[in-house]
């Protein structure tokens, strides 16, 4: 069963509260942070990719190579046709089974829209025959990101691409683009939501160098020779009760709605 620590995200301290929860292992769904507080397993481990120490291995170095014809754009979090589009092909390609499966084009539009904080949509799209790098792309919508904007980082809360560009491996190309922003803007960590230990859907990302995740309090390397089945079994202490007393909230953000 389930079960989730949540706070509400909203009213004029929004952005600090993201920026601090997202700290302490938490995600943001439109407007809404939570962190799982599940009774028997504490698997899901928040991720995130210290840009200064990253190095890209030789795969990732050609997935760039393979992908050097799209074309970058970020646009205000607003919903468009050819997004919605992309994103029906990816989920009946790829989560046909899974829990977004049903949404239809206004779910959608609020998965984007509904942000209180600084959000931007990443788009991917391919430059036309005669365009040079650089040029705003007329060739088809390849991949999107939902990113937050964090004061320590980017998160990205959600992506969705072309699920007939498999070869390209465009989920892995948007992580190191990601990542070449946050250098760029000078921010130290890329976000990229929870790892769990022994999930095959999951062990993309422990293959980027750098990765730390949110265990028992506090961010440390993730370290391939480590046993992590400790996160697996049930926890000895009421789980709620000890992440709300690790929880660190800013003054500012401490009078908000839960």
């Amino acid at each position: 069963m389930e079960r989730k620590l949540f706070t509400a995200l909203q009213g004029e301290h929004a952005n600090t509260l993201n920026d601090t929860l997202s700290k302490q292992g938490f995600r943001r769904s439109q407007n809404v942070l939570y962190r799982p507080s599940c009774a028997e397993c504490s698997a899901c481990l928040s991720a995130r990719i210290r840009v200064s120490d990253f190095v890209p291995t030789k795969g990732q170095r050609r997935t760039m190579k393979r992908n050097d014809d799209l074309e970058r754009r970020a646009r205000a979090p607003w919903a468009s046709e050819d997004q919605y589009e992309l994103f029906r092909r990816y989920l009946d390609t790829r989560h046909a089974d899974g829990g977004m499966a049903d949404m239809d084009v206004f779910e959608f539009a609020a998965m984007i829209e509904e942000t209180p904080i600084k959000s931007r949509v990443i788009e991917y799209a391919e430059r036309g025959a005669d365009q040079t790098p650089g040029d705003e792309p007329t060739g088809p919508l390849r991949a999107v990101c939902l990113t937050d904007v964090l004061d320590d980082g980017l998160s990205m809360v959600y992506s969705f691409y072309d699920p007939d560009r498999t070869r390209t491996s465009l989920g892995t190309h948007m992580i190191l683009d990601h990542i070449q922003i946050a250098r760029e803007a000078g921010l130290p960590y890329v976000y990229l939501g929870y790892w769990v230990p022994g999930s095959p859907k999951m062990d993309y990302k422990a293959r980027f160098s750098a990765l730390e995740i949110y265990r028992r309090g506090q961010w440390t390397p993730l370290r391939g020779d480590e046993d992590y089945s400790a996160e697996l079994h049930p926890l000895s202490t009421d789980p709620i009760a000890e992440q709300v007393a690790g929880i660190t909230l800013p003054d500012t953000a401490k009078s908000g709605g839960s």
